[in-house]
């Protein structure tokens, strides 16, 4: 049996980036094969389309610039122990996400939905660029591989809002209140960026009954 991996996650949480890192890990060391599937989540579903400056949304989130500064710096030395580079000086904007989650919407459905992830992440955490803006969230996920002309018709239309909402709902009635989240075969859930260790006591625990 193939094994299955719903990952609820917002392309503004370094933990998920985090997270990913760990999951395709524990991946390689099972050696049999995965199917892995992202699915939206909104960290600020009211954020202006044109999201907000980072240091102003930081402050007002954690009460300090200081304790903000904090937290980054347990990220960046997390990220370094599985090969990210998070260069939180360069991010000016914190964005709005929903134009994200609809792109990789479309890239599932295009077959390179975890290539416009990793591109999304990267772009956002290594980069510092402005995912907000639409010329720029196009240019990343062409440069992952997904068809521009096709990326830039769903931003003009309502494709993939549905998606967004039903998501919603979905991780509601899972009780899921933050992400990084993992479902594994719709059996095992694994809430956080947990270590591949943990990853593969849920890939067994999925997989016991078989």
């Amino acid at each position: 049996m193939t094994l299955t991996v719903d990952v609820i996650s917002d392309v503004i949480c370094p933990w998920c980036s985090i997270g990913k890192r760990r999951l395709e890990k524990a991946i390689a060391e099972y050696g049999k094969p995965v199917q892995v599937r992202w699915h939206p989540y909104q960290l600020n579903p009211q954020m202006p389309r044109e999201g907000i400056r980072r240091q102003e949304y930081r402050q007002k989130k954690f009460g300090s610039l200081q304790r903000s500064q904090e937290l980054d710096a347990q990220v960046i030395a997390a990220g370094r122990e599985v090969g990210i580079v998070f260069d939180f000086d360069s991010i000016e904007t914190t964005p709005n996400t929903q134009d994200a989650h609809r792109l990789i919407w479309l890239a599932e459905q295009e077959g390179i939905q975890d290539a416009v992830v990793e591109g999304l992440f990267r772009a956002y955490f290594t980069q510092g660029r402005n995912i907000s803006v639409q010329a720029v969230i196009l240019d990343v996920v062409a440069e992952a591989g997904l068809d521009r002309i096709k990326a830039e018709g769903v931003l003009k239309g309502q494709q993939g809002l549905d998606v967004i909402l039903q998501a919603g709902e979905q991780a509601r009635r899972l009780h899921v209140n933050g992400v990084p989240c993992f479902i594994i075969s719709k059996r095992v859930m694994v809430s956080g960026a947990q270590s591949p260790e943990a990853f593969l006591d849920a890939f067994q625990q999925a997989g016991a009954d078989d």
